[in-house]
């Protein structure tokens, strides 16, 4: 009962937090996109298996249905706004962490994950899934009867040219607003071969966690990336020289074309919408690049994967 009573209470202030309803398909879309995206960050022990299942619910009923499927092991709760600890001895009852994660809006800090998280195999999925169904503005007609184009006449519509000819395999960006779909056609990642004949660098790349396409560079915006999250709507370029061993000379001539490079394909990638991050190889790299170029620092990842 003190659990049920808890939940009412968030629901309740979810309710408030809330400034207008949006009743029907088009609000449950949108709550259950909001929820998958929210549940990715957080690192889970079915690979997301029950949010997916529970995701069309209000926040705070699918945390009490999946909370045990959290990996509890890399995760700390803080109750920064008190709430929790004086609100009912409900809350109290089932646990600070429960409340504080099932809260309409998680406080910064409230959360702390450690080590880095790999989004859920299941949560992955469907997001991929429901980034392909729903790029398209016509779409957005079926809520009001309208009849959505078929695939066959949006192919008609695409333009003939393509930067590469492995690039038949299309797929939508999913812009991060809806002004954006349809006149950017230059921001529509389309899957394309890697480039030159670096094969331990395409391998480098292709296992960039929750990559969407191994095995291909993804052309975005007139650049050819090396890998594209689209789950988080990041795209990758990494870096596999080996930069430890170079001369002081070699590594500041390396150092500055770097980060001219990453200047300009950051700015090409958010251009689109996109985040953008830079994988190197080795934590003295990520260092340099950083006292380099302080703007990029928050963009740099070491790869353990490589």
């Amino acid at each position: 009962m003190r659990l049920r009573a808890c939940i009412a209470l968030l629901l309740f202030l979810s309710a408030c937090a809330t400034s207008t309803p949006a009743p029907g398909i088009h609000g449950t879309r949108s709550q259950r996109l909001t929820n998958l995206q929210r549940a990715a960050k957080l690192p889970w022990t079915d690979g997301g298996q029950c949010v997916v299942r529970e995701a069309s619910r209000p926040w705070p009923v699918l945390v009490e249905r999946c909370y045990r499927t959290l990996d509890h092991d890399r995760l700390e709760f803080h109750d920064t706004t008190g709430r929790c600890a004086v609100a009912s001895t409900d809350a109290v009852a089932v646990g600070i962490g429960f409340c504080v994660l099932a809260a309409p809006e998680i406080a910064v800090g409230a959360v702390i994950v450690l080590g880095v998280v790999v989004v859920g195999v299941a949560i992955k999925e469907a997001l991929d899934a429901y980034e392909l169904r729903h790029a398209y503005p016509e779409e957005a007609g079926t809520s009001r009867g309208t009849k959505v184009l078929s695939r066959d006449v949006e192919a008609q519509r695409k333009p003939m040219t393509e930067p590469d000819p492995a690039g038949q395999d299309w797929f939508p960006p999913a812009p991060p607003n809806p002004r954006d779909r349809g006149h950017h056609p230059e921001c529509k990642p389309q899957r394309v071969n890697h480039r030159g004949g670096n094969d331990p660098h395409n391998k480098c790349a292709d296992r960039v966690p929750n990559n969407s396409f191994p095995g291909w560079d993804v052309f975005v915006n007139g650049k050819n990336f090396d890998a594209l999250q689209l789950t988080t709507r990041t795209l990758w370029e990494v870096k596999t020289d080996n930069f430890n061993t170079y001369s002081d000379f070699l590594r500041g001539r390396v150092l500055s074309a770097q980060v001219a490079e990453m200047r300009i394909e950051r700015d090409l990638a958010r251009a689109c919408g996109f985040d953008f991050r830079i994988g190197v190889r080795s934590e003295a790299h990520k260092e340099a690049l950083g006292e380099q170029a302080p703007d990029l620092s928050d963009l740099i990842v070491v790869m353990d994967w490589c």
